[in-house]
This record gives structure tokens, C-alpha cells and sequence, in this order.
């Protein structure tokens, strides 16, 4: 179903692709828009139990095109050197092909829980009061991963 990496020899192990994920400061969200065209963008995220979780407002672009068609694709790169003399860059990346729900409940406050621990880590407390505060104004997107790929060149 998936395609086989071409370039073997930059093949990153799963532990090394899990740390990308861990560390990985934002990752290029992917849908397919109802028109047929791609649509990415950005977004804060965690990486968390096997999956990723980030959240957004209660309706736009992207949640309708999770509606139509929940296959996604998120992708990671982590950090990066340009090599000039070798005409070619340092760098890892993570792809990752998934299926996008929308969670609810604890999860949901998990998650929410979570991107304040790894982005707001000292404001924890304010973190839970804005999580109460603002819950019904947000969504909680989960990808639940069928496949992952991680390549670099150190």
C-alpha cells in the first residue's frame, strides 16, 4: 500500500524517528481539499501514545477536508545544515500517513494537557485554567499512524 523508501542507506531507525517526533517543534499538517488539490500547513503538535494530537477552531478548511476524506499526511523536519561544498544539506525528517479523527473528553484534555507540558512547560497552571476556559472553542485532531518513514543525512 505504501511506498518503499528509494534511498535505503538514510533509512532512520524507530527509535531515531520517534525522537524526531518528540522534539519536532512543528510538522506540516496534509489534507486533500474537496476540489482535488492538496492542502498543508503548519501546526503545533504532540506526539504522544503512537499518535499525534494538535488542535485548531471548530470549523475551517482543514476539518472539512478531514470530513471528506480522513487519509492525511503529517511531516517533521528536524534540524537542518546546508553542506555548500557538497552541493546538498544535512537533515531528518519524518513522514508520517494516518488517519485524522477529531477526540473528545479525556482524550481531548489530554492532549490539550500535553502541548501545554511541551510548549508552556512553566505555566502549567495557567495552562489547565485556559484549557477549561476556552475547551468548547477548539478541537482536538488526532492521527492515528498506519505508516512511518524517517530519512536523513548526518
Amino acid at each position: 500500500m505504501f511506498r518503499e523508501m528509494r534511498r535505503k542507506d538514510r533509512k532512520l531507525g524507530k527509535e531515531e524517528i520517534f525522537e524526531i517526533l518528540k522534539k519536532g517543534e512543528y510538522g506540516i499538517f496534509s489534507t486533500i481539499s474537496q476540489n482535488g488539490y492538496p492542502y498543508g500547513l503548519p501546526v503545533n503538535y504532540v506526539y504522544t501514545n503512537g499518535s499525534i494530537y494538535f488542535h485548531c477552531a471548530v470549523e475551517g478548511h482543514k476539518l472539512d477536508n478531514i470530513k471528506n476524506n480522513d487519509k492525511v499526511s503529517f511531516c517533521v523536519v528536524g534540524p537542518t545544515q546546508i553542506l555548500p561544498d557538497k552541493f546538498s544539506t544535512k537533515y531528518e525528517s519524518v513522514i508520517v500517513f494516518g488517519r485524522a479523527i477529531e477526540v473528545s473528553g479525556d482524550e481531548k484534555n489530554r492532549a490539550l494537557l500535553e502541548l501545554i507540558n511541551k510548549y508552556s512547560p512553566d505555566y502549567i497552571e495557567q495552562g489547565k485554567e485556559y484549557i477549561q476556559k476556552k475547551n468548547k472553542d477548539s478541537k482536538v485532531i488526532k492521527i492515528k499512524t498506519e505508516h512511518i518513514t524517517g530519512k536523513g543525512r548526518r
